[in-house]
């Protein structure tokens, strides 16, 4: 039959639901002068060729079925005027497409038969696949039958394999066609759990316009901020969540010269501000809370701290204390504590061998530092209780030049990342007495190699000044990073994961270019 014979054909269709209509609503029923390929019956309006109901159904099932027909797509709300059907039968026909909610307004559905089609797009996608919740509300279904058809078991079908284990439906066996490692796999068997489909990414967010080297967050006021520290401008720029233009602003600065961190830590509901520079000292500042502004409190020795690189904040019982690499030959890394009324001077560590970073852990519940220097393998000192002081365990073996140390913990075990500008970075793994080397990544002008974890997912992030900078997450089961995303950000030195209004950020400090904010983005590929 030609094109011009298909909307006699509809017409002829829509007479037979409304066929149908009329003898679900106990009316008399007006019979439609059918074409020879469809008539009209008591129990069911059926399509010429039409096979019979299958025998398991009860004959005074209110049904519709469809065999061979002309139709290109099944549009939504088709059935809207019939929603006493029971039944519904698709068998060989070439439908090109139906739509989502195509099957909506039919809460007494019981059987649903789609067999023998060449349906290969539904939902207008490419897919073979079908619509998510197609059977949302056919509560009253008692048979699904969907064989002939060539599945793609990817995510777009985990919802249906989650229906087909919570339905009380009798549904026929169904096979997954692709892709390969599922092919021929019976769908009625598959678990929600083989459908990896939860995926993340970093997108940027948000472009500061200036240049920077650290970048560290800390909570105050019941709110949470961060603190940048700029080498060029000498400034600590603090930044504050806008939450009506849901960006991050200015509020406040710190103004010094050649500032190379700006480290916050927060005693008794006071904010302390470590401002380390290159030139012209190194201070502490306080946060006036009456002034509305941070006031210089405290000069850090000047004949310890002579190069200052990094600094580490940590608490051992009720104490706090901070420490400071310096990475000048006759400098001292030098650990200062809290006294009540400002830091002191507690111990020296470490003194000329140009320490570039300090990071401080706990090993076995006791407290650590790592300190990295340019002229010898990476040292990790133990806390003393008796002396309350540092002492010297051992070296990190064949790590020399090893830039900084970052740790990170996965359940119960630690791990580090060791950074090298040229050669290989590392991930080791605490063995009970040393760390052991666990994998490598090939280095080519890395300064950050960073462990972050947002939510419940752990990454860690490798830093380049030559090509792109390359996000590892961790791989539960391989129990190894796996190369995940790049980003383009132009010499990085820091990065920090910062979460607010239920929003999760990667902030990425940049030597030679803009300042980037990224956002961590979750997307289910199965919604």
């Amino acid at each position: 039959m030609g094109n011009a014979s298909r909307p006699f054909r509809r017409i002829a269709y829509f007479l037979c639901l409304l066929s149908v209509l009329l003898l679900t609503e106990g009316k008399k029923p007006v019979k439609p002068k059918c074409p020879a390929w469809c008539t009209c019956t008591k129990d069911n309006a059926l399509c010429e060729n039409a096979r019979s109901i299958p025998r398991s159904v009860p004959p005074d099932v209110i049904s519709l079925s469809f065999v061979r027909s002309a139709f290109t797509k099944i549009p939504e709300g088709s059935f809207l005027l019939t929603p006493s059907l029971q039944l519904l039968l698709f068998t060989s026909n070439t439908f090109d497409a139906i739509s989502d909610d195509a099957f909506m307004g039919l809460p007494h559905l019981e059987y649903l038969f789609i067999e023998n089609n060449s349906i290969k797009s539904l939902a207008n996608n490419n897919l073979q696949t079908l619509p998510k919740d197609i059977f949302k509300g056919l509560d009253s279904l008692t048979n699904v039958d969907l064989r002939g058809n060539a599945f793609n078991c990817d995510c777009k079908l985990k919802w249906l394999v989650e229906w087909l284990g919570s339905t009380n439906a009798t549904v026929e066996d169904i096979y997954c066609e692709s892709p390969p490692e599922y092919k021929k796999r019976k769908i009625n068997t598959l678990s929600p759990k083989e459908f990896d489909c939860i995926i993340t990414e970093f997108e940027v967010y948000q472009s500061l316009p200036y240049q920077s080297l650290s970048v560290d967050t800390f909570s105050y006021m019941n709110d949470e901020h961060v603190v940048i520290a700029q080498p060029f401008t000498g400034k600590c720029i603090f930044l504050e969540w806008d939450h009506v233009e849901v960006m991050f602003r200015n509020y406040d600065n710190i103004t010094g010269t050649s500032t190379v961190v700006c480290k916050p830590i927060v005693i008794e509901s006071q904010l302390y501000v470590i401002v380390a520079q290159l030139f012209g000292g190194s201070h502490i500042y306080k946060r006036d809370i009456f002034a509305n502004k941070f006031i210089k409190i405290q000069d850090i020795e000047i004949l310890k701290i002579r190069k200052p690189n990094d600094i580490e904040t940590f608490r051992i019982a009720e104490d706090w204390y901070f420490v400071v690499a310096d990475s000048s030959k006759a400098g001292f890394t030098t650990v200062y504590k809290w006294n009540g009324n400002g830091f002191y001077s507690h111990q020296s560590l470490h003194a000329w061998y140009r320490d570039t970073d300090v990071e401080y852990l706990e090993i076995s519940g006791k407290p650590h530092l790592i300190l990295s220097s340019s002229s010898q393998r990476p040292v990790i000192y133990q806390w003393n209780k008796g002396t309350n002081e540092f002492v010297k365990r051992f070296d990190i073996q064949d790590m020399e030049d090893a830039y900084a140390v970052k740790h990170f913990k996965v359940k119960e075990d630690v791990y580090i990342c060791l950074t090298r500008f040229i050669g290989d970075s590392k991930v080791m793994k605490w063995g009970g007495s040393a760390f052991m080397d666990l994998q490598r990544m090939p280095s080519r002008g890395s300064m950050v190699f960073q462990p972050l974890q947002i939510s419940n997912y752990q990454y860690a992030i490798l830093g380049s000044d030559y090509s792109f900078t390359q996000v590892y997450y961790w791989d539960a089961e391989k129990a190894k990073f796996m190369k995940f995303q790049e980003l383009n950000v132009q010499a990085p030195r820091s990065f920090i994961h910062v979460s607010i209004d239920k929003r999760d950020f990667l902030f990425a400090s940049s030597f030679k270019g803009t300042t980037l904010i990224y956002k961590h983005v979750i997307v289910d590929l199965s919604a």
